[in-house]
């Protein structure tokens, strides 16, 4: 994985306070097959035609293509991301959530996307680090990104933050 400069460390508040504003990772690009397409499917009961009818996207998609689920392409934040902090002591990590996702363009099959992220706040909160990020999902090609979300994560370490 490509990350900026080396990678961030933190173990304390102050460490992540550091860090707001600054961009932490860019991935390395991954591919978007009909093969993960069709999984997602199959795991979410998603099968519009747009993402798994090869056939008629063929015939009636601007690419020529099917693409994939929005949801997918969100999904695969955690582990584009995976490697952009180093946690020095951390006991266990929760996905809080989200507070803005959009969807700006779609992702043909095919594809290749890469995250990247920046740290746009640390807070404490309930005994652990809050850290809020925005991550940029690019496909390879675009001008605008396929997706943009403002993520949650709750990091709890082993002593008080």
């Amino acid at each position: 994985m490509y990350l900026l400069n080396t990678m961030p460390r933190i173990k304390s508040l102050e460490d992540a306070k550091a860090l707001e504003g600054q961009e932490v990772g860019l991935s390395d690009w991954v591919v978007v097959d009909q093969h993960r397409i069709d999984q997602f499917a199959e795991a979410t009961a998603d099968h519009q035609w747009i993402h798994v009818d090869t056939e008629r996207a063929a015939k009636e998609m601007p690419d020529g293509k099917t693409i994939a689920h929005g949801y997918l392409t969100l999904s695969l934040i955690p582990v584009l991301t995976s490697g952009f902090v180093e946690f020095e002591n951390l006991e266990r990590a929760i996905n809080f959530g989200t507070n803005k996702v959009r969807f700006y363009t779609p992702v043909p099959e095919g594809s290749r996307v890469r995250a990247r992220g920046t740290v746009l706040q640390a807070r404490r909160r309930a005994g652990a680090l809050m850290l809020t990020s925005e991550v940029r999902i690019e496909v390879e090609g675009e001008r605008k990104p396929a997706c943009v979300a403002e993520t949650l994560g709750m990091y709890f370490f082993a002593e008080s933050v």
